[in-house]
């Protein structure tokens, strides 16, 4: 019994659990067995699942993940320690890869490279709106949206940027640049001295941050206004 207690995975060092090491360096961070461990969820009695994910990938060989991919679930489940419910979960995870990619490939990211762009993407959701909101744009190295997220939410008046939160999000989608976004309830999409002076904080923190601050825009039912057409960043 205390030799089965010794093979659970949270009497592992924190720095080795696999479901802490995702949350920390995130899934580019983790080897195939770590990331095959988070599937399967479970060992046997006689190894962890961290134990077990890596005897599959070293049975693999050269094969690699290629293996999991090409073997059939009758197949895996001739693997010590996959039945059929690991098995499953195997198969299901690759489909769920294999969608992703097609999917990605059909459908090529939106390239910002005017603020005529990003206004586009939020202009019509955020011109009417009757309180401020703060989305962020993300960007990969060639300046193709990751994806959008709603930042805050203000009052009658003002969105409240929480440098921090910001920030958590670029490095959780690997950004390379971001674009922030924001509504004046006012009608007037004239930046405010609150507006530029916070991107300028930002900026100096995205430099800090290797994440780079491209653009605010203030969007109204007036119109758009980028601060860096406008010459303010």
């Amino acid at each position: 019994m205390e030799h089965n207690r010794n093979l659970q995975m949270k009497n592992l060092p924190s720095d080795d659990r696999p479901y802490e090491k995702l949350e920390r360096l995130g899934a580019r961070g983790m080897t195939d067995a770590e990331l095959l461990s988070v599937i399967i969820r479970s060992g046997t009695r006689e190894v962890s699942a961290l134990q077990l994910g890596q005897k599959i990938m070293s049975s693999a060989g050269d094969r690699g993940l290629m293996m999991l991919l090409d073997s059939s679930l009758e197949e895996l489940k001739e693997i010590p320690g996959i039945g059929r419910v690991k098995a499953l979960q195997i198969k299901a995870a690759l489909e769920i890869g294999n969608r992703t990619v097609e999917q990605a490939r059909s459908k090529p990211r939106k390239q910002i490279r005017t603020p005529d762009d990003a206004k586009e993407m939020l202009e019509e959701q955020l011109r009417s709106l009757n309180r401020e909101e703060l989305h962020m744009i993300m960007l990969d190295i060639r300046n193709r949206v990751i994806r959008t997220v709603r930042m805050s939410e203000g009052g009658l008046t003002s969105a409240v940027i929480q440098p921090r939160d910001l920030f958590r999000e670029a490095v959780k989608a690997n950004a390379a640049g971001i674009i922030l976004v924001h509504n004046h309830p006012s009608g007037d999409s004239s930046p405010s001295r609150d507006d530029i002076e916070s991107t300028l904080r930002l900026i100096e923190m995205g430099q800090l941050m290797g994440i780079k601050v491209i653009d605010h825009l203030v969007i109204a039912v007036s119109g758009c206004t980028s601060l860096k057409q406008e010459g303010h960043i």
